[in-house]
């Protein structure tokens, strides 16, 4: 295994990089394809040219082939191949450390380049599979009842709120009438707030979903309450200034952390948790379904001894 790494992997030094100048006028032995029915291929004189030495290891144009595309400049060319020759160079000093400080013999570093190689092509053939026959779409209900069945795991780790919050500056006009509506149940109202928001607040928040109480706050007087969990159980509405800004807050509900979480809350973690079981199952689908049909097959056997 060891004379498979030697075209890529050997004891090395590091080299000075080609310049530039003189990558162009390799790329131009490069660019110099043969256009045939085959495809494009390096001319016979370009592949027998080294590029670089590393000890006694050379790459040659050859190893560069299908590297470089043909509908590139000879400078855009000359570029690719000085980050091809770099990351070359790198990987063997890399190597040639690891040669030297590792005690892998041969066998074991086969098995383990085997393993790996197995390991790759079992994963992407996974992918392929999965990527095939997965089922993204997830249901409210499927949601709901992995929620119901799994709730404890969703232990808060923040406190949440349900609000209305809006910092505005403090020479907006028409102060009462945002007041008047900021606390109005009338779903007409609340579009006027909405309209008066759009128009004079720096930020607001008005719909109904969750939020992290201390993003909310973040950047507002309310960041140095003592003791938030108990603001929350006492308060309802509370609204504070600074030097420029007045800020308001609603509250319509709330959740400690520690306590159970919404569904809300964790509804696109459930759908990503649903996803990952059915890629888990169908991984196992699959190789349960290779065995399966190798048994019948009779594709393997056991030999007693």
């Amino acid at each position: 295994m060891i004379k498979l790494y030697q075209r890529f992997m050997k004891n090395t030094r590091l080299i000075k990089l080609v310049p530039i100048s003189l990558l162009i006028f390799f790329s131009c032995d490069i660019i110099n394809f043969k256009d045939n029915d085959a495809g494009l291929k390096f001319s016979d004189n370009a592949a027998v040219k080294p590029i670089a030495r590393a000890h006694d290891q050379y790459l040659y144009f050859d190893d560069l082939e299908g590297l470089i595309p043909s509908d590139i400049s000879k400078a855009d060319s000359a570029n690719l191949i000085q980050r091809y020759l770099k990351s070359w160079i790198n990987k063997q000093l890399v190597i040639s450390e690891a040669s030297d400080k590792l005690n892998l013999g041969e066998v074991e570093i086969e098995r383990k380049v085997l393993d790996y190689r197995y390991a790759l092509m079992i994963h992407e053939y996974q992918k392929l599979y999965i990527n095939d026959k997965l089922e993204k779409d997830v249901s409210p209900a499927e949601v709901e009842n992995y929620y119901l069945e799994n709730k404890d795991n969703f232990q808060l780790r923040q406190n949440i709120i349900k609000c209305r919050y809006v910092k505005l500056a403090k020479e907006a006009p028409k102060l009462n009438v945002f007041k008047r509506l900021f606390s109005s149940e009338s779903e007409k109202q609340f579009e006027e707030l909405k309209s008066y928001c759009y128009q004079y607040s720096t930020t607001f928040h008005l719909d109904s979903t969750w939020v992290n109480f201390d993003e909310v706050i973040e950047n507002t007087p309310m960041v140095t309450l003592d003791n938030k969990i108990q603001f929350l159980r006492r308060t309802n509405y509370y609204e504070t200034t600074d030097g420029d800004f007045q800020y308001f807050l609603k509250i319509l509900d709330y959740k400690i952390s520690d306590e159970i979480s919404p569904m809300e809350w964790v509804y696109d973690d459930i759908v990503r948790i649903i996803i990952n079981k059915r890629k888990v199952e169908l991984a196992k689908e699959l190789e349960e379904g290779i065995y399966e049909r190798a048994v019948q097959n009779e594709d393997f056997e056991i030999f007693n001894k």
